[in-house]
């Protein structure tokens, strides 16, 4: 047994390394040039032993240069294992001809003893610009120099646009519409910024695309621009009519070239990079919301297309034993809206409400994907019941008619089980009303019963009236104490004074929290702001109208002694000085947070009313 195992992982480390080691033999080029352009053509193997290199036919493209043969090879050493890979590249500088589609057919190549091909490429030409009037000549590999900004030169609105578009623009209520923003530039764009404004009479979902975005290059209007499709967003339009998509400004910075006045740092330099602000305005758009014909009664709500399939976790089931019905709802369409389906239980099934699952995904024609609903209900009667079809009704956007869907009906077989099955539940979760199945008389409650004596009767006793006489003489107190405190809070100034304590020691906590994250300019605003509005809470008197020269005489007035006072400025110092001091920070911070602390306490003992 041990050997058999031996050998099974003797190959399959020989498979995973001839795996490893496997020949490739790859041709990579842009997936779109424009007319006139410079780019490469490679044919790159993963082996340095070959021979015999084939190049295809290349037609529609004209061969500046090659193929030149270059090869690279490399180690790296990662936790003491040593790896090494060459490879060999064959090169072509090609000139892009006239506007098209064209494919570069495989290449071949002997490796290792044995003849491999690779891929094939497919390469789009775009028509030259026609503001350059033809031949652009340039760059390798991409965008040539017409697409390029001119360095300094203003950035028009021809320049840098985007596009706002809609896959559809008339269509009826609850249909998907992809609104997708797509950016066109000639020039540097290093970031955009711009947020999607709130679309009343849509419900809104953003498809996630890469945060890294990629331009390829596109013929649009005569020019070829840098593109990149830069946000999409699926729409559900709820209301009928016209509904206005508004436009949105979006924030652009641009690096622009600059040349420099100095010669020499011209030269050696080549000038530098400026960033310059863009504001992009989209266009509006208009969509014409179609109304959906009559709605029949049993309308779910669901727009697109769908299938519907059904299950029962039993047929053959005991009383007070749990049924469970799972609905399952596939297709394309407006899902996230969708009524819940309703299932006619007997009536003297307890019923819960049903636990919904979504698994889809957003795709171009709304959300794609599955909605399950599983239905529990619980008998609690023996015997046949039935259980009828679940029916549910949509719009159907390619016949532009309602249609119903439907599936199997269900016999269930309900057999006596323990418990007292005869007894009416009454809470059910769909509150349904009570009825009393299986009886005529309604359940008499057993029980103690207390006997009084004939004639003995709770009304005319002390207790009787004292039942009224304590609830009066509640209200009165209640009414007299809410009446003082309503004229204490009408005290604006009283209010204050007596709060004072109170907000200056949650501003001190807050600052506890500032100094234990060492967060030092927020700390000594919020100690500030604590000790000078606990004096201007304390004595009724403004922060603008307080400052250290008077603040002696006012505290005076209220029987503060001289020394507390200077303690009190003194704390003021403190804490202005040790903002900007150098030292120990942390120090400096724990000695502000107590010498506050401290004179706050003693302003409360003194300061007299």
């Amino acid at each position: 047994m041990r050997k058999i195992i031996f050998l099974l992982l003797l190959t399959v480390t020989a498979w995973q390394m001839q795996a490893a080691n496997k020949v490739t033999f790859t041709a990579s080029a842009p997936d779109v040039v424009v007319s006139g352009d410079q780019f490469r053509l490679e044919f790159t193997v993963n082996t340095q032993q070959v021979k015999d290199f084939r190049a295809p036919s290349i037609s529609g493209f004209d061969v500046l240069m090659g193929p030149s043969r270059s090869q690279q090879s490399s180690t790296q050493i990662i936790n003491g294992k040593v790896s090494s890979s060459r490879s060999i590249t064959f090169t072509y500088i090609l000139m892009a001809g006239k506007e098209g589609t064209y494919t570069i057919p495989a290449a071949s190549i002997e490796a290792e003893g044995e003849k491999i091909f690779s891929n094939s490429i497919q390469i789009k030409v775009l028509p030259a610009d026609q503001s350059t009037g033809g031949n652009a000549g340039g760059k390798q590999g991409g965008a040539s120099s017409s697409r390029s900004q001119q360095a300094g030169s203003k950035i028009t609105k021809d320049d840098l646009f985007i596009t706002a578009t809609a896959s559809k623009t008339t269509v009826h209520e609850q249909e998907a519409i992809l609104l997708t923003y797509k950016v066109y530039t000639l020039v540097n764009l290093r970031q955009l910024y711009g947020k999607m404004p709130d679309l009343k009479g849509f419900h809104t979902q953003e498809v996630q695309l890469p945060q890294q975005k990629t331009f390829k290059l596109e013929h649009y209007k005569g020019r070829n621009y840098n593109t990149t499709v830069w946000s999409q967003y699926i729409l559900f339009p709820q209301q009928t009519g016209k509904l206005e998509i508004p436009s949105i400004t979006f924030d652009g910075v641009i690096a622009q070239q600059t040349f420099s006045e100095d010669p020499f740092d011209a030269f050696f330099n080549g000038g530098g990079y400026v960033e310059v602000k863009k504001k992009i305005v989209t266009p509006k758009l208009t969509i014409n919301v179609e109304p959906l014909p009559a709605k029949p009664a049993n309308f779910s709500g669901g727009v697109g297309d769908f299938k519907i399939s059904s299950s029962i976790n039993a047929t053959e089931v005991k009383t007070n034993d749990a049924v469970t019905i799972k609905l399952t709802l596939s297709g394309v369409g407006n899902m996230k809206l969708i009524n819940t389906p309703e299932v006619k239980f007997p009536q003297d099934f307890e019923i819960y409400d049903p636990k919904v699952t979504d698994n889809y995904d957003l795709t171009n024609n709304g959300l794609s994907g599955t909605k399950t609903f599983e239905y529990l209900a619980i008998p609690r009667h023996a015997g046949n019941f039935t259980i009828p079809p679940i029916e549910f009704t949509y719009f159907d956007l390619k016949s532009n008619s309602y249609k119903t869907l439907k599936t199997q009906a269900y016999n269930l077989k309900v057999e006596k089980g323990q418990g007292n099955a005869d007894q009416v539940i009454s809470d059910f979760t769909n509150k349904e009303s009570v009825k009393v199945l299986g009886k005529d008389i309604r359940f008499i409650k057993l029980g103690d019963t207390t006997l009084y004596p004939k004639g003995k009767f709770f009304f005319g006793t002390v207790g009787y009236y004292l039942w009224y006489i304590i609830p009066l003489l509640l209200f009165v107190v209640f009414v007299i104490m809410y009446r003082n405190r309503a004229k204490e809070n009408a005290n604006v100034a009283k209010m204050k004074t007596k709060k004072a304590n109170k907000v200056a020691t949650k501003r001190m906590k807050l600052a506890g929290k500032l100094l234990a994250e060492n967060k030092k300019n927020e700390f000594y605003d919020e100690v500030l702001k604590a000790l000078w509005g606990y004096i201007s809470d304390k004595l009724s008197i403004p922060v603008s109208q307080l400052s250290k020269d008077n603040i002696e005489a006012e505290l005076a007035k209220y029987g503060v002694s001289e020394e507390l006072v200077k303690e009190f400025i003194a704390a003021l110092n403190e804490c202005e000085f040790a903002r900007y001091a150098p030292g120990n920070e942390s120090e400096a911070m724990d000695k502000v947070y107590s010498a506050s602390v401290e004179i706050i306490s003693k302003m409360e003992n003194n300061i007299k009313h």
